[in-house]
């Protein structure tokens, strides 16, 4: 990961992160546990699949049969005709009540040679007395040391929003794709071709503009010699 854990945000105010939340309402059940198959179980198959992204925003590039815990995933950021290749790797889940809430998601650390260093968390909330189905965004996130100067501009003129409007498109996704899913049709799910590997969300393997685009790979700093050399088994 490109991110030390000493440097990591304390507060939500702090001036070197940007420090996010953002929740949107994507369903509801009955009050009481999730409904077996009902808007809570569909909101996680969306999430667990990471189908939730705008496609010509972001793709995900994975194994889906690797276990969730410790995957690492190639991210595609879209950007005009520029294509940033962006490695990060699920570092946590969450499946527990927490304070009248059932909680399922996961976090992912951005790695070495990603425009960014952070963690954003994807999480999936009922409230028990309510009922009400959430989607939740929790990151922290700055930009990474970019060698070029190109970049840097680009970053500082466009990351921001960008950033956003990520997340709220994400909100977005998922309550369209739970709402299409209690109307009777079939939720989206990652679909690995022959050597295991699937692009998501599904059907956004080959996309308009895709032959002519410039592919960035590892936009971002790469790691120092000492940590290229350690292998995580």
């Amino acid at each position: 990961m490109n991110v030390d854990p000493a440097d990591e945000p304390r507060a939500a105010d702090d001036p070197a992160w940007h420090v996010d939340h953002g929740r949107a309402l994507v369903g509801a059940e009955p009050p009481g546990d999730p409904v077996p198959g009902g808007d809570w179980e569909r909101a996680c198959t969306v999430v667990r699949g990471y189908q939730f992204t705008d496609p010509h925003r972001l793709r995900g590039i994975f194994r889906p049969d690797d276990p969730l815990l410790g995957r690492d995933m190639l991210l595609e950021g879209r950007f005009g005709p520029l294509r940033f290749h962006l490695g990060v790797r699920i570092t946590g889940i969450v499946d527990e009540v927490r304070d009248g809430t059932r909680v399922w998601g996961w976090s992912y650390d951005t790695l070495h040679g990603h425009l960014e260093q952070g963690r954003l968390t994807y999480e999936v909330v009922k409230d028990l007395a309510t009922g009400e189905v959430e989607f939740v965004i929790r990151a922290f996130s700055r930009r990474a040391p970019i060698p070029d100067p190109v970049l840097v501009t680009g970053f500082a003129l466009f990351g921001r929003a960008v950033q956003l409007e990520f997340y709220h498109r994400a909100g977005q996704r998922v309550r369209d794709l739970v709402g299409a899913a209690r109307g009777g049709r079939p939720l989206p799910r990652p679909v690995p071709d022959p050597d295991g590997i699937a692009v998501a969300p599904e059907g956004s393997r080959h996309l308009r503009g895709d032959s002519l685009a410039l592919l960035v790979r590892r936009p971002g700093p790469s790691a120092p010699p000492a940590a290229r050399r350690v292998r995580v088994t």
